[in-house]
């Protein structure tokens, strides 16, 4: 099974983003405007156009070479359960048909019901490797059907999986493959970079409308 990457977004959409992105800044300033000057209205429209063209001139063509999100689609869902089909237990109890779904950007395990807990989780990681793998394991109280569930799921996945793969939420644990990691890391970095420089630049704006 091989990694496939997702198409490039294509230069509309990333004139499109580059344009959001400059009318986040251009109303970030507009704000600084009419607080130190509400007289200036040509000055307030400038800065309501003007930044959205230039960031869709400026940011499009890199932000077009990003690639989507591939969608998963049937193929991989068909795959896993090729791959854990051997784990079924029978009508009544844990079946890859009833277990086993997708929601088109991973791949959901429903790990309830389940004898064989860590033959399915090392057989999942498998294909964690090439797309987002889910398992739903419950949020682990004392009431609940299976509280030893989440603990035994999370147990055998730091075991295989480094922490920067994993994602815990209230009902799940989600293991993603690499290239998704340094996607997210890379809009991480993207969001930091904004949120550092968009107080500078609404600084220095406000000093030259003051």
């Amino acid at each position: 099974m091989s990694t496939k990457e997702g198409e490039p977004v294509g230069l509309g959409t990333g004139l499109q983003a580059g344009a959001f992105m400059g009318l986040y800044l251009g109303f970030s300033l507009a704000v600084v405007s009419v607080l130190t000057d509400p007289s200036k209205l040509q000055r307030l429209a400038t800065l309501m156009c003007v930044p959205p063209m230039l960031g869709a001139i400026l940011l499009g063509p890199f932000l077009a070479r990003r690639r989507r999100p591939v969608f998963l689609g049937t193929q991989p869902l068909l795959v896993a359960r090729e791959l854990l089909h051997s784990f079924n237990e029978g009508q009544g109890k844990w079946r890859v048909l009833s277990h086993v779904k997708s929601d088109g950007m991973s791949i959901r395990i429903d790990m309830h019901n389940l004898t064989n807990i860590n033959g399915v989780v090392d057989a999942a990681l498998e294909l964690a490797d090439h797309h987002s793998v889910r398992f739903i394991v419950g949020q682990g109280a004392h009431n609940s059907r299976q509280p030893e569930l989440r603990s035994k799921v999370l147990d055998r996945i730091e075991q295989k999986v480094s922490i920067t793969r994993r994602k815990r939420s209230a009902k799940s644990i989600e293991v993603s493959p690499e290239p998704t990691v340094k996607y997210v890391d890379q809009q991480k970095k993207i969001n930091r970079a904004i949120l550092i420089l968009l107080p500078i630049f609404s600084f220095f704006a406000w000093l030259e409308m003051r």
